[in-house]
């Protein structure tokens, strides 16, 4: 098959459900939401924890990674294709590792958003950049435009891809930012 004949997946990296503490998503509403908008492939994140992906993952009918959003002691990660929880409170570097370790990509959200404390420092960026797969260049919840132009510029000079992310906490933000990928 040819590349323009190839089929084109709309892809969520980073969504969250009732599991999180900030958000109400139930699995069934976000199943019928993706399903009505046309999500391929969705990626939950929920913070610290794997539950919510696997509750989704178990009854979806479309591609659902296993993700999670972690808290470490330099600001927050995105671990993606998990198979195991990462503990929250490590060093940025040992929950790379983490992920690394179960064959997971890591990204890094929001890299720039001023107005979230949990970013991850100028330190633990620095120590991660040559293990990291992605990098969210938009992040439909950065309220600066700045934040993604960063983003968008760290992404370029380390050549590491970038990805547009809805950050989905509610019901209005699911499906309405998403990458478009080859299928997988």
């Amino acid at each position: 098959m040819d590349e323009s004949s190839e089929k084109r997946w709309r892809v969520e990296l980073h969504s969250h459900t009732c599991a999180s503490p900030d958000s109400r998503l139930t699995a069934k509403t976000i199943i019928s939401a993706n399903k009505k908008r046309g999500i391929d492939a969705l990626a939950i994140t929920d913070h610290n924890t794997i539950q919510g992906a696997i509750t989704v993952k178990e009854l979806a009918p479309f591609t659902v990674i296993i993700g999670e959003e972690i808290s470490t002691a330099g600001g927050d990660l995105v671990g993606l294709f998990l198979e195991e929880e990462v503990p929250s409170g490590l060093t940025a570097l040992e929950t790379v590792r983490r992920i690394k370790d179960q064959g997971g990509l890591v990204s890094i959200p929001h890299p720039f958003d001023k107005l979230r404390s949990s970013v991850i420092s100028p330190e633990a960026l620095e120590d991660i950049l040559p293990h990291t797969d992605i990098i969210e260049v938009f992040n439909a919840r950065n309220v600066s435009k700045k934040a993604d132009e960063q983003a968008l510029e760290l992404a370029r000079i380390h050549g590491v891809t970038g990805t547009a992310v809805s950050d989905a906490h509610t019901l209005m933000e699911l499906g309405q930012t998403f990458a478009t990928l080859s299928e997988f």
